[in-house]
């Protein structure tokens, strides 16, 4: 394959970036998106021009690392994380654009790779879990309910990847936030914290300058691991019983 690519680059935070077009060529249907983006920079790096700054780490569609909006889709027009994107879902001859997330809480480090440590904040908001210490606990003595323990599973999916973020139009983080929520508060090990959980989560959320969730949906149809729109529901559900319960005090 032969292919156009029009990428983003931005020598650093402080200055403006543009698109640059390249020429790949040879390129294997059956390469990654990021393969193919290693090709680029080894064709770039015989030149003696700067490599395009990309982040990945596992290639395997766990770590969240890979970061890329492709065509104006994050991850590209699969529904899958840039790692997992082959090249089979573009045709011979076709231009490509590659940006990096869009959001002013993603703020752009080079290139492709932006700042995504307001997630880390939002994680750290909502402390820890309370546990005994000493020896492990026997695997039944919390019983939780199948529907829970689905719930719970469900949520935990979520790679902190961004492309929630990147995908809706307010640059809001509700989708990722209210899956780490769910995922704990849902079970008793996540009970003890569960009011002061979602209320520093939420309040750390906006305080990173997110956008406001207006329930357009982007975010769920853009997730790679399928976390559903009705987790922000969820969410707002425990943020008013947290709050009530405050108030009531």
């Amino acid at each position: 394959m032969k292919l156009t690519l029009r990428v983003w680059r931005q020598r650093n935070a402080d200055t403006e970036g543009a698109m640059s077009t390249y020429e790949v060529d040879g390129i294997s249907a059956d390469m990654s998106f990021l393969e193919m983006l290693d090709t680029l920079n080894e064709e770039l790096i015989l030149k003696g021009d700067d490599p395009v700054a990309f982040d990945h780490d596992c290639r395997e569609g766990i770590c969240g690392a890979c970061s890329l909006v492709i065509n104006g889709d994050a991850h590209g027009p699969e529904r899958t994380t840039t790692c997992q994107l082959h090249m089979r879902s573009f045709a011979d001859g076709d231009t490509i654009d590659v940006e990096p997330w869009r959001a002013a809480a993603f703020p752009v480090v080079k290139d492709l790779v932006v700042d995504r440590s307001a997630f880390d904040r939002i994680i750290q908001a909502g402390g820890y879990v309370t546990a005994p210490t000493g020896a492990a606990p026997e695997a039944h003595a919390t019983p939780v309910p199948k529907p829970d323990a689905d719930f719970a599973f469900e949520h935990a999916e979520c790679i902190g990847c961004g492309a929630c973020v990147a995908a809706c139009p307010n640059g809001a983080a509700m989708l990722f936030t209210s899956a780490k929520v769910n995922h704990l508060n849902v079970l008793p090990q996540g009970a003890p914290e569960r009011e002061t959980r979602v209320l520093d989560m939420v309040a750390q959320m906006d305080e990173e300058g997110f956008g406001g969730c207006t329930l357009a949906g982007e975010c769920a149809t853009a997730c790679p691991k399928g976390i559903p729109l009705v987790s922000i529901t969820g969410m707002n559900k425990e943020w008013l019983r947290a709050a009530r319960g405050v108030a009531k005090r």
